[in-house]
């Protein structure tokens, strides 16, 4: 027997997205080759020479006091390709140590962290491979665990047409110790296709995302939903229009978005993920649940970025992304 959907894999906070960037279109990553450092840890196949001495940070004001964030750098090698440094935490804040009468007995705490090393290379003009090893560590009050993953990532870029489209297959790996002996858990693997292209006589780009590849069906019946019809007498959903269930089915796994690029330090992004809107969204009240958007602006020798999408009627995470070159500071 299956309850939920959820919760069927340790490390889930690797999946949690990367950069601002990324956010505001409303996907976990971009597929892009411009030089941006923020998106090497999703798609490693796109680490480059444009990144040698790069520094990106990223910072996201997650829910319930929940925080979590991104430091990375990278370095080129002529002869062996380009290196991309990560360090990855999530913070889950404070508890209360309490038993079942409810007596206390003072706080703990709860985190996880990841190291990842990414390299990339090119194969010719067009095509671009990388891939990411990650060590993870996870402690969890008392309980702790730590894993090794790998993600595997290829490229065509195509800059004639300014054509990306990536395939990432991400959290390769198992547990090298679990939480509870002889208890070892699956890792979140995701398989991702990603699409980009710069329009040719407009400063636009669309993007387009398709996670979970890897599983077709990621619905669930929730009897709450009013759009259900329900069996009387056995409670169970009853299912309904097969073209309006495949094209559900299908769209759950589609994340669209876009940017407009009016100058060269100004950027404008926003954002649609389907199926965070049908599994968050309060029925009677769906409001922006799954838009996103944000904004990016160059300073000086400092690129920032700005992202806040709605997964809930009861908040949306902030997220904050600076990154520069330190050869053009130093």
């Amino acid at each position: 027997m299956n309850a939920q959907i959820g919760g069927d894999a340790v490390y889930k906070f690797l999946n949690l997205t990367s950069s601002a960037r990324a956010a505001a279109v409303g996907g976990s990553f971009m597929a892009v080759d411009d030089g941006d450092l923020s998106m090497a840890l999703f798609n490693p196949s796109i680490i480059n020479p444009r990144m040698d001495n790069n520094l990106s940070m990223s910072f996201v004001d997650y829910f319930a006091g929940v925080n979590y964030g991104f430091a990375s750098y990278a370095n080129s090698f002529r002869e062996i390709g380009s290196y991309a440094a990560t360090v990855q935490y999530i913070s889950y804040g404070d508890f209360t140590y309490a038993d079942e009468t409810g007596q206390t007995y003072g706080n703990f705490g709860a985190s996880e962290l990841a190291l990842n090393l990414g390299w990339g290379r090119k194969l010719d003009s067009l095509f671009m491979i990388g891939a990411n090893l990650k060590f993870i560590h996870s402690g969890l009050e008392d309980y702790t665990s730590c894993g090794l993953a790998v993600d595997i990532a290829g490229s065509y870029v195509n800059p004639k047409h300014q054509l990306t489209v990536s395939l990432v297959a991400r959290n390769i790996g198992t547990q090298l110790k679990p939480y509870r002996d002889s208890n070892t858990e699956k890792l979140p693997l995701e398989i991702n296709l990603g699409i980009s292209q710069r329009l040719k006589h407009m400063p636009f780009r669309y993007s387009i995302l398709l996670t979970n590849l890897q599983k077709w069906d990621l619905t669930y019946d929730d009897p709450n939903d009013p759009a259900n019809n329900v069996d009387p007498i056995t409670g169970e959903v009853v299912d309904g229009d097969n073209a309006s269930e495949f094209l559900d089915k299908a769209m759950r796994h589609v994340v669209i978005g876009g940017e407009f690029l009016p100058t060269k330090n100004l950027t404008l992004r926003f954002g649609y993920n389907y199926q965070r809107r049908q599994e968050l969204g309060v029925y009677n009240k769906m409001g922006t649940v799954g838009f996103s958007w944000g904004i990016g602006v160059k300073i000086s020798k400092f690129q920032i970025d700005y992202a806040r999408a709605t997964y809930h009627l009861n908040g949306s995470p902030n997220y904050f992304t600076i990154r520069t070159n330190l050869s053009d500071l130093f």
